[in-house]
């Protein structure tokens, strides 16, 4: 447990989380009798993996669909469905950010296209900046889990299980995220007066809008439906969407340039390259903990105290919902994962519902202070501080809080439907 203890003590002291697992796993190798180049070696482990091909594929996806009109016509399309509701734009905010969360995987990218389009018209209708802020980034949370899902693609390969299983495991649990979000803002709407369209818009006015987003609307239907019925594997998925984005954004609806997809290819490069750091630096760690036998000793420890599941999942829960407010979600499943297997194994519990509890706990803390990635997005889109939003975000959490708890004690809210589709 020192050398953990010694983590989170060098990242702590401002050293970012991809360097402290190098320089804290570097120190450990170095006063053994192992050769320096296994460093090497598993740094280049940790990501040549076919499986990770997925995560920058993703991101680039969404980062097309935001500068290339689909993320618009997807939000349009939800206002002209729930817009005329108490609350319409906060409504618009989750459905948008659902359909957003089925193609792209990322919260980043999903708060960051549904904020830069739906936060200023908030403003404008009354919302307060803080609630439409704290909106965007809890609504975006969806988006690694309902699938696809850069996060399952990250613990899939880590525990070698099936993503697509862990796919479709994250169905009902997003959408048990978006419903208590749709609810809490019908609520707090109605206390506050923030109100919809004077008028539901017509059937016409309905239509118009699904013709104008049917392409974008069809995108997850094509990438989930094509895993599910093993057309394509979840990787390949990635390479149709980021095809499927390119064609719709500059062949049909041609709004993007050389620019903007110049801009997208540099930003996911960039987010890509945080990434993979991480993973590489991460591997080390982990065949470092291995080394020293910490997850055997950490699982024994635990087990002389837990008897139970419900037991191990309420003291996993408390630590990766604190763990997450501060280290983001690549390197703490890459982190805590390995730790807690061993444990899972032991009791017996079911490696897809387990990952499903990891995945909400993490994105969870994509969205909490002091260092939800989401809310930085947020922020400097509503011209906001944390401090000013913690009031309406503490509202917001409750609700994915009442989820994370039934996903964690009711299993079959992620077995059922990997189960039902015969995965």
């Amino acid at each position: 447990m020192l050398w953990i203890a010694g983590l989170f003590g060098v990242f702590l002291l401002g050293v970012p989380i991809a360097f402290s697992l190098g320089i804290v796993s570097f120190v450990g190798l170095f006063g053994t009798q192992l050769p320096l180049q296994v460093i090497v070696q598993q740094m280049y482990g940790g990501v040549s993996n076919f499986a990770f091909i997925a995560i920058p594929l993703f991101i680039l996806a969404g980062n097309l669909m935001a500068v290339g009109g689909i993320s618009r016509r997807i939000t349009d399309f939800s206002e002209s469905v729930v817009g005329h509701w108490a609350g319409g734009l906060g409504m618009v905010v989750v459905v948008s950010s659902m359909i957003f969360a089925a193609v792209t995987g990322s919260a980043i990218a999903a708060a960051a296209a549904i904020g830069a389009l739906l936060i200023p018209p908030m403003m404008e209708k009354g919302y307060s900046k803080d609630y439409a802020a704290s909106l965007v980034a809890t609504s975006g949370s969806i988006g690694p889990i309902i699938p696809p899902s850069i996060p399952l693609v990250v613990y899939g390969v880590i525990v070698s299980t099936s993503i697509a299983k862990l796919f479709m495991g994250g169905v009902i649990p997003g959408i048990l995220m978006g419903i208590s979000l749709m609810v809490t803002n019908l609520i707090i709407s109605k206390k506050r007066g923030y109100i919809g369209h004077t008028e539901k818009a017509s059937f016409k006015e309905i239509y118009q809008g699904f013709k104008d987003a049917v392409l974008a609307l069809f995108m997850p239907v094509i990438i989930v439906g094509g895993i599910v019925g093993g057309i394509f594997t979840p990787t390949e998925s990635a390479a149709i969407a980021v095809a499927y984005a390119l064609v719709l954004g500059a062949l049909v609806y041609r709004e993007l340039t050389w620019a903007s997809v110049r801009t997208a290819f540099i930003d996911a490069a960039i987010t890509n390259g945080i990434i993979l750091t991480v993973l590489m630096t991460a591997r080390l760690f982990i065949w470092f903990l291995t080394v020293k036998m910490i997850p055997q000793t950490v699982a024994q420890t635990l087990l002389d105290y837990i008897t139970s599941p419900w037991m191990a999942f309420m003291v996993i829960n408390i630590i990766l919902l604190i763990a997450g407010t501060f280290i983001d979600t690549t390197s703490a499943i890459t982190i805590f994962v390995p730790l807690f297997l061993p444990l899972v194994k032991a009791l017996n519990i079911d490696l897809i519902h387990f990952g499903l509890v990891v995945a909400v706990n993490l994105t969870i803390g994509m969205c909490t202070p002091p260092l939800g990635v989401c809310l930085f997005v947020t922020c400097g889109i509503a011209k906001t501080s944390l401090r000013e939003m913690f009031h309406d975000l503490v509202l917001l959490l409750i609700p994915l809080i009442i989820v994370l708890l039934m996903v964690t004690y009711i299993p079959g809210i992620v077995t059922w439907l990997p189960n039902f589709l015969g995965l």
